[in-house]
Protein backbone atom coordinates (compact mmCIF):
# COMPACT_ATOMS: atom_id res chain seq x y z
CA UNK A 1 0.00 0.00 0.00
CA UNK A 2 1.61 3.38 -0.61
CA UNK A 3 2.04 6.11 1.27
CA UNK A 4 -1.27 8.22 0.05
CA UNK A 5 -3.57 5.23 -0.15
CA UNK A 6 -2.59 4.99 3.70
CA UNK A 7 -3.22 8.73 4.84
CA UNK A 8 -6.22 8.15 2.56
CA UNK A 9 -7.23 5.27 4.32
CA UNK A 10 -6.37 6.96 7.36
CA UNK A 11 -8.60 10.39 6.38
CA UNK A 12 -11.79 7.94 5.90
CA UNK A 13 -11.53 6.29 8.99
CA UNK A 14 -14.58 6.23 11.39
CA UNK A 15 -14.12 7.83 13.81
CA UNK A 16 -13.11 10.96 12.17
CA UNK A 17 -9.00 10.84 13.28
CA UNK A 18 -8.52 13.60 15.97
CA UNK A 19 -4.44 13.42 15.03
CA UNK A 20 -3.92 14.25 11.21
CA UNK A 21 -0.95 16.56 10.05
CA UNK A 22 -1.44 19.22 8.03
CA UNK A 23 1.15 17.79 5.79
CA UNK A 24 -0.08 14.72 4.98
CA UNK A 25 -3.79 16.49 4.21
CA UNK A 26 -2.08 18.69 2.24
CA UNK A 27 -0.08 15.82 0.27
CA UNK A 28 -3.90 13.86 -0.26
CA UNK A 29 -5.35 16.80 -1.71
CA UNK A 30 -1.90 17.33 -3.74
CA UNK A 31 -2.26 13.41 -4.92
CA UNK A 32 -6.36 13.82 -5.86
CA UNK A 33 -4.94 16.82 -7.81
CA UNK A 34 -5.75 20.04 -5.50
CA UNK A 35 -3.18 22.65 -5.69
CA UNK A 36 -2.58 24.81 -3.01
CA UNK A 37 -3.44 28.38 -2.40
CA UNK A 38 -2.23 30.31 -0.15
CA UNK A 39 -5.03 33.26 1.14
CA UNK A 40 -4.76 35.67 3.89
CA UNK A 41 -3.88 34.59 7.44
CA UNK A 42 -4.09 31.22 8.32
CA UNK A 43 -6.96 30.30 5.41
CA UNK A 44 -6.17 28.11 2.99
CA UNK A 45 -7.67 27.15 -0.79
CA UNK A 46 -6.98 23.55 -2.67
CA UNK A 47 -8.37 24.16 -6.33
CA UNK A 48 -8.81 21.11 -8.84
CA UNK A 49 -8.12 22.15 -12.20
CA UNK A 50 -9.45 19.65 -14.02
CA UNK A 51 -12.86 19.70 -12.03
CA UNK A 52 -13.26 22.95 -10.86
CA UNK A 53 -13.27 22.22 -7.79
CA UNK A 54 -12.66 24.64 -4.27
CA UNK A 55 -12.10 23.22 -0.48
CA UNK A 56 -11.02 25.83 1.68
CA UNK A 57 -9.66 25.16 5.09
CA UNK A 58 -7.48 26.88 8.11
CA UNK A 59 -4.03 25.99 8.60
CA UNK A 60 -3.89 24.75 11.43
CA UNK A 61 -1.53 27.01 13.84
CA UNK A 62 0.58 26.46 16.30
CA UNK A 63 0.02 22.71 16.21
CA UNK A 64 -0.31 20.90 12.94
CA UNK A 65 -3.29 18.75 13.43
CA UNK A 66 -6.01 19.75 11.38
CA UNK A 67 -9.17 19.82 12.82
CA UNK A 68 -11.93 17.19 12.98
CA UNK A 69 -14.51 19.42 11.35
CA UNK A 70 -11.95 20.62 8.58
CA UNK A 71 -11.21 16.70 7.83
CA UNK A 72 -15.17 15.85 7.92
CA UNK A 73 -16.23 19.06 5.59
CA UNK A 74 -12.80 17.56 3.33
CA UNK A 75 -13.97 14.11 3.19
CA UNK A 76 -17.91 15.29 2.46
CA UNK A 77 -16.37 17.54 -0.54
CA UNK A 78 -14.24 14.82 -1.91
CA UNK A 79 -16.65 12.24 -1.48
CA UNK A 80 -19.52 14.38 -3.08
CA UNK A 81 -17.21 15.16 -6.02
CA UNK A 82 -16.76 11.25 -6.96
CA UNK A 83 -12.98 11.98 -5.78
CA UNK A 84 -13.08 9.26 -3.37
Amino acid sequence: MSKHEKLLEKLLATPTPAQFKWNDLVSVLSHLGYRQLNNSGSRRKFHNAEKDLLIICHEPHPRSDVDKGCISDVVEHLKSNGLI
